[in-house]
């Protein structure tokens, strides 16, 4: 029975990446020409929700969303949500219909396919390089000056599997101080259940979240900012705890 569970999880993960090579392959005439121009960004996002949602339905993933604000359309946030899995950038980009970038680490770059239209949309970061984490903060302003939001996993990277949420790094919270826009918190409950870095595990079913009222920063200076990060952290991890 265990190495039947066992084979349907490996089944399961490869059928994954099937999918995501799949659905870009599909949609690959319309990314080429939407990454032509930065200005054509908003039509290369509508392509990459498309992307994700096709991804979540051949997974047979099904979000189940507890909404306690809409995000305003024209308006920028600093999306932020706990980190388990490469499902939660799927998620995310399904939330969200505000155009916005991820702020992500390097090496996902070097992933086919995936990595090729990722590092010429987002905002990649080498966390070892203090250069590479310094310009982050000018080309989030770029994006940030053509209307766009920023969305960050606080945490840095995935946290080993018995963590429940690991500690945040200011990055987020400084960006979101600097130019005066709010925090949005997402809480994804189930994302480790269904496709969590660990192999022989995962899963079709519901995918609970919770999104949060905004935290607002208006009036707030750089000295706030770990009083920003840990009302932020406190408010997923007590969400979390309840679920």
């Amino acid at each position: 029975m265990k190495l039947l569970k066992n084979i349907g999880h490996v089944l399961y993960r490869i059928w994954f990446y099937i999918m995501v090579g799949l659905a870009i392959i599909l949609l690959l005439p319309f990314l080429l020409v939407s990454i032509l121009r930065e200005s054509w960004y908003p039509f290369f996002f509508r392509l990459a929700r498309i992307w994700s949602k096709i991804i979540l339905m051949g997974m047979l993933l099904k979000p189940k969303i507890e909404r306690h604000y809409r995000m305003q359309k024209g308006k920028s946030y600093m999306l932020v949500a706990n980190h388990t899995s490469m499902i939660d950038i799927m998620l995310m980009l399904y939330l969200s219909k505000n155009p916005f970038v991820f702020v992500g680490k390097k090496e996902l770059a070097k992933l086919p396919l995936f990595g090729f239209f990722y590092k010429r949309t987002n905002i990649l970061v080498d966390r070892s390089d203090a250069r590479s984490r310094h310009d982050v903060f000018r080309q989030a302003q770029h994006k940030l000056d053509q209307g766009l939001s920023i969305c960050i996993f606080p945490e840095g990277g995935v946290p080993e599997e018995e963590i429940l949420l690991d500690q945040f790094k200011d990055g987020a919270f400084r960006l979101a101080i600097e130019h005066q826009i709010p925090i949005l918190p997402m809480t994804f409950l189930d994302n480790k259940k269904r496709f969590s870095y660990t192999f022989l595990s995962g899963g079709p079913g519901i995918m609970r979240v919770t999104i949060h009222e905004p935290i607002p920063t208006k009036g707030l200076a750089l000295d706030d900012k770990r009083q920003l990060r840990d009302r932020a952290h406190s408010l997923i991890l007590e969400t979390l705890k309840k679920r």
